[in-house]
């Protein structure tokens, strides 16, 4: 068992663990911790507990010690610094005519340097906007382009199930996410209703598509043809996680409709998946779900290409 503490280092920040040595803090406590960027302040959201080593991620960085008031007010003075330099990169920007949109700056509490997080349309060449902030601040200097989902991190927020975003709270990595999921896992259509914060699809598409991908290879399509108990009829619908199909047959009224378990029916005839029906919402929000779905491939290709990290 080891002995850890949580810390976050913004309001809305991710919590990292430390190894508090013999130091006992509480909720709240100020702490001087040692980070692979170098000394940080942050504030104790998990006080002292115990965990099993399997859980930890070795080798744990260092609490230097408590915050005394000498960091209180270098940590006060960081912050004064931060807005003031948003004040002059902005500027400066606007001076070398950059369409760029500065999203959030980062003074180091060891004065090591200062980090400028933007937004922008496409490549931006910032070589002399380092020069003169480099000048003026005489310390390292990044500027870092991120996506639209890392300026809503930085931000935070809650999402619609009411929960801090996951992307503020424990997600390390962006992974892709598709219509396709969720129309997988029978989520409304609405792209109002899957894009998160950030205007993209919601992360959380992507936590249980491993389930429903291996289960919808043990059950027919919607469309399919199969034998029930009560005679041959077309499957309407798919409760993936309970393994059970709405059949629906044809009478001279119209059409009645019953559910089964998929091991009580024998598949006739099954259809690619590609060739199902459009459902209506699919085909009323058929403009904005294609509109996602370009803005997720951009992103990616962004991470891959775009992405930019320069220093002085």
């Amino acid at each position: 068992m080891k002995n850890i503490i949580g810390v976050r280092f913004k309001k809305l920040g991710k919590i990292y663990f430390f190894n508090p040595k013999q130091l006992k803090v509480k909720k709240g406590d100020k702490v001087i911790v040692e980070t692979a960027q170098g000394e940080e302040y942050g504030e104790v959201v998990i006080p002292n507990r115990y965990v099993e080593d399997e859980k930890i991620i070795a080798p744990l960085k260092k609490v230097i010690r408590m915050a005394n008031y000498r960091d209180q007010k270098h940590y006060e003075e960081c912050k004064k610094i931060e807005k003031e330099a948003m004040k002059i990169c902005q500027k400066k920007a606007k001076e070398h005519n950059l369409d760029m949109n500065l999203t959030d700056v980062e003074y180091k509490f060891d004065n090591s340097k200062i980090l400028f997080y933007f937004t922008a349309d496409g490549r931006i060449d910032f070589r002399e906007l380092v020069k003169d902030l480099a000048a003026i601040y005489k310390t390292r200097i990044e500027l870092r382009q991120i996506g639209v989902r890392d300026e809503v991190r930085r931000i935070g927020g809650n999402g619609v199930c009411g929960r801090e975003l996951c992307c503020c709270t424990f997600l390390s990595d962006f992974e892709a996410v598709s219509i396709k999921m969720a129309k997988e896992q029978n989520v409304s259509l609405n792209p109002s209703k899957i894009s998160g914060n950030c205007g993209r699809l919601m992360c959380c598409l992507k936590y249980e598509d491993n389930v429903y991908a291996e289960k919808l290879e043990q059950l027919p399509n919607i469309g399919a043809i199969v034998k029930t108990e009560d005679g041959e009829g077309e499957v309407d619908a798919i409760e993936t996680l309970k393994e059970r199909i709405k059949v629906k047959f044809k009478t001279e009224e119209g059409y009645n409709y019953k559910r089964y378990d998929v091991k009580d029916v024998e598949i006739i005839k099954d259809i690619p998946r590609e060739q199902e029906k459009l459902d209506e919402e699919e085909i009323q929000h058929k403009k904005e779900l294609e509109e996602l779905e370009k803005l997720e491939e951009l992103d990616l290709e962004k991470d891959k290409n775009d992405k930019k990290e320069v220093k002085r």
